[in-house]
C-alpha cells in the first residue's frame, strides 16, 4: 500500500505494437529503399518513391549492383542483385514495362548455355563479398539464382525469349532434386508457386515437400531446434521453419505442414522480434554493414508473413 502523501506512481505506458516497434527500427536503421517499402506496405505510401529508390542500384547494362543484395558489395551487376530488384518491383506491382525488358536482356547476357543464372558472375573479383558466396571463374547455372527470377517473371506475366530456356532449366532441376538445402528449396518454391503448368507444379511441390520433411530441412518444433541439422556451410543455428518456405497462405509449400506446425512456426516468428523492433538475420555475420543493411529487409519479410497469416501486428 502506498504511504499517505506519497507521489502517485507514473502511469504505465501502453505497450507498443509489433508494427510500431518495427517502424521505429526501420526509420532508425534502414536504407531509403526499405524505408520506402515500409511506407508502401504499411502506411499507404505510393509505389513511385520505391521505384525511385531502386533506381540508385541500377546499372547501364540493365542489371543491378551497388550492394542491393547486402552480402555482395561493389557496383557490378549480378544476378542476385537483379533478383532482389525484381522482388521489390513485384512487391509494389511495377514488375513490367521497359525496365523489366532491360533486366531480361541483362539476364540473357549473363546466363549459361542452358539458360540458367549463376549466383555470382566472375566480375565479382576485387570487391568485398561474403565468404559463404562462391566466386568462380566459370560459374555454373543454379536453381538458387534462377528459380526466383523465373517465378517472379511468370507471376507478372512477363514474356521474353530467355524465359523458355530458363523455365526448362528450373523444371529439370526441381524435378531431379534428390538432396537439397533450405535456400535452394526456397528458390524452388518461388518458381513452383508461379510456374505456368499448375498440375505439374503441384506434383513437383508435393515431392519436394516430402524431401524437406525426410531430410529435416524445416524445424517443426521450435522448442527443440537443436534436434534439427544445420545445412553444411550454414552458420550455427541457421535453421529454417515452415513460414520460411510457405511465405503466404496460398503457397504450394503450405500443404507441407499441418496447422499445428504452422502455428508453432508463426508463434516463433512473432517472438523473434528483438528489443530494438527489428528481426534478426540468421545468416553468418561477416561484416558490420551487410548485417545492418540486411535486418530491415528481414523485418519487412517477417511483418508481411505475419500479416498474410492473419497474425496481429498493428
Amino acid at each position: 500500500m502506498a504511504e499517505t502523501g506519497a507521489s502517485p506512481l507514473p502511469p504505465t505506458p501502453p505497450a507498443r505494437s509489433p508494427l510500431a516497434r518495427a517502424e521505429h527500427f526501420v526509420w532508425l536503421t534502414a536504407r531509403v529503399l526499405e524505408q520506402r517499402l515500409f511506407a508502401y506496405d504499411f502506411r499507404g505510401g505510393d509505389a513511385g518513391p520505391v521505384e525511385t529508390a531502386l533506381d540508385a542500384y541500377r546499372n547501364e547494362d540493365g542489371g543491378y549492383g551497388h550492394g542491393l543484395e547486402p552480402d555482395l558489395r561493389g557496383p557490378v551487376s549480378q544476378p542476385l542483385h537483379t533478383a532482389r530488384a525484381l522482388r521489390v518491383l513485384d512487391a509494389v506491382g511495377r514488375c513490367g514495362g521497359q525496365r523489366v525488358e532491360r533486366m531480361c536482356r541483362y539476364l540473357t547476357s549473363v546466363s549459361t548455355p542452358d539458360g540458367a543464372l549463376p549466383a555470382v558472375r566472375p566480375g565479382r573479383h576485387g570487391y568485398p563479398v561474403a565468404p559463404f558466396v562462391p566466386v568462380m571463374d566459370d560459374p555454373p547455372g543454379e536453381l538458387l539464382a534462377t528459380g526466383p527470377v523465373v517465378g517472379l517473371l511468370h507471376r507478372n506475366e512477363v514474356w521474353h525469349a530467355w524465359l523458355f530456356r530458363a523455365t526448362d532449366f528450373c523444371w529439370r532441376t526441381v524435378e531431379s532434386l534428390r538432396t537439397s538445402h533450405p535456400y535452394e528449396v526456397q528458390a524452388a518454391v518461388t518458381f513452383l508457386d508461379s510456374a505456368p503448368d499448375l498440375p505439374r507444379a503441384e506434383a513437383a511441390a508435393d515431392r519436394l515437400g516430402r524431401l524437406v520433411r525426410a531430410q529435416r530441412l524445416a524445424v517443426l518444433d521450435p522448442e527443440d531446434r537443436d534436434a534439427y541439422p544445420v545445412a553444411p556451410g550454414y552458420a550455427p543455428g541457421e535453421h529454417h521453419f515452415p513460414h520460411d518456405y510457405a511465405r503466404t497462405t496460398h503457397s504450394l509449400a503450405r500443404a507441407w505442414f499441418t496447422d499445428a506446425e504452422m502455428a508453432r512456426s508463426l508463434d516463433f516468428l512473432a517472438a523473434e522480434q528483438e528489443e530494438d523492433g527489428g528481426w534478426p538475420v540468421r545468416r553468418r555475420r561477416w561484416a558490420e554493414a551487410p548485417a545492418l543493411e540486411a535486418r530491415p529487409g528481414v523485418t519487412l519479410d517477417a511483418l508481411r508473413t505475419l500479416r498474410t497469416y492473419g497474425r496481429p501486428i498493428a
